[in-house]
């Protein structure tokens, strides 16, 4: 493990990233064009994904400087002791090590979890797609900049340039101890690194979120709130895939054709169960498995359950374990849904796209874990840790 810088050191780092990220903006956006025009595929969440534009610059540089103020994650002591023999016993954070991040498509992953990652005071080995090499490039160069300004070590940020098979074979034989290994994208990625690691691994997994829409609901807050949850980000793992309504919805019908409409104004292509089949402007699914998918596209399934006791059911059966929410003027309804729901993130009358480390306070996220250890939903920079004890003693012996 690597000599801990100190927490000035690792500030100034991110202070000068953020001013070189703002400063070489042309060339990431060159880097970027030259992404975009070689990327074929029509998955416009991954095309989505990969564009960098200023608004995107902007926001790295406000997620570094965020990050640069937020306090030292690092020493934070957890538990304390005196022994009956006069040992002082004290358990702190202390960063993991090495973290290898492994992701797809986003090139402001090189920025937000590398930042996060070595504000914690881990070493970080990034492993980009090949769809977005150019940008990844530039950007791990101003990284190794930023830390030369400031006397650091390039290696505390390294970028990994792996065909398949070379990142598979460094997996099951790395060639430096790692410590912890967080994949970032599709099934296929995460199952593939599941398979070959060596160490631990966080899953960032996929959404398939839910939104209920109760038969106490205010009906104009349910339409927003799926609106938004569906259209605003579509490549976004908190985006919403699936509604359920109460079957004892008041102005059911009205409230389900308003819904398509709005829905279809975005181009959304809507499918139903067989209790909603034949709702104009929808098709019904054809297999049961859809309810397991995320669609990362501009497509929504609608289902009806006759309470909250059969939805949260539902939505334990099939969810991703990343977000839901319900819609309800009724607390202890939602109290109930809020306790049962087996997610990451549970929402009471709110979109599920606030499932995001910036939007919970965190300065940002290395990925939002849908696994239970060792943290859940957006992971930050404060939970990219892991502990050690610290026993102080003047010569007792057991």
């Amino acid at each position: 493990m690597k000599k801990i810088l100190s927490l000035e050191k690792r500030n100034a780092v991110l202070l000068r990233m953020a001013d070189l990220v703002r400063q070489e903006e042309s060339i990431l956006l060159s880097a970027n064009d030259k992404d975009l025009s070689s990327f074929e595929s029509d998955d416009i969440a991954m095309v989505d994904r990969l564009k960098v534009n200023k608004k995107k610059v902007g926001e790295m540089v406000y997620s570094l400087k965020q990050l640069a103020a937020l306090d030292d994650p690092l020493h934070i002591e957890r538990f304390q002791f005196t022994h009956d023999n006069g040992l002082e016993i004290s358990n702190k954070t202390a960063p993991f090590g090495t973290i290898l991040i492994i992701y797809e498509s986003r090139p402001d992953v090189t920025i937000e979890a590398a930042g996060i990652a070595f504000k914690s005071g881990n070493k970080i080995l990034l492993k980009g797609g090949k769809e977005s090499l150019n940008s990844n490039l530039v950007l791990v160069n101003l990284w190794h900049k930023a830390l030369e300004a400031c006397d650091c070590a390039k290696d505390w940020i390294t970028y990994l340039n792996f065909s398949r098979e070379e990142t598979q074979k460094f997996l099951e034989k790395p060639t430096e101890k790692l410590d912890l290994i967080v994949p970032r994208g599709g099934e296929r990625l995460i199952s593939f690194v599941k398979q070959h690691a060596q160490c631990p691994v966080i899953v960032s997994g996929r959404g398939n979120n839910f939104v209920y829409v109760s038969h106490e609901a205010d009906l104009q807050m349910a339409l927003d709130v799926i609106i938004n949850a569906k259209t605003t980000k579509i490549s976004a793992c908190n985006a919403a895939d699936k509604v359920i309504i109460s079957r004892d919805l008041p102005r059911k019908m009205e409230f389900l054709n308003l819904l398509v409409q709005s829905l279809k104004k975005y181009n959304v292509e809507i499918l139903t169960d067989a209790k909603l089949a034949g709702l104009e402007g929808t098709s019904q699914m054809d297999d049961e498995s859809v309810w397991y998918e995320e669609f990362l596209d501009y497509k929504i399934v609608i289902g009806q359950v006759p309470d909250v006791d059969e939805a949260i059911q539902h939505i334990n059966t099939y969810g991703g374990g990343h977000s839901a929410a319900i819609i309800t003027k009724n607390e202890e309804e939602a109290d109930t849904f809020m306790q049962s729901v087996d997610t990451a993130a549970v929402y009471h009358n709110a979109s599920t796209r606030f499932t995001d480390g910036g939007q919970f306070g965190l300065g940002g996220e290395l990925a939002i874990s849908t696994d239970k250890l060792h943290q859940r939903g957006p992971i930050g920079l404060q939970h990219l840790v892991t502990n050690k004890w610290f026993v102080k003693g003047n010569g007792q012996i057991r």
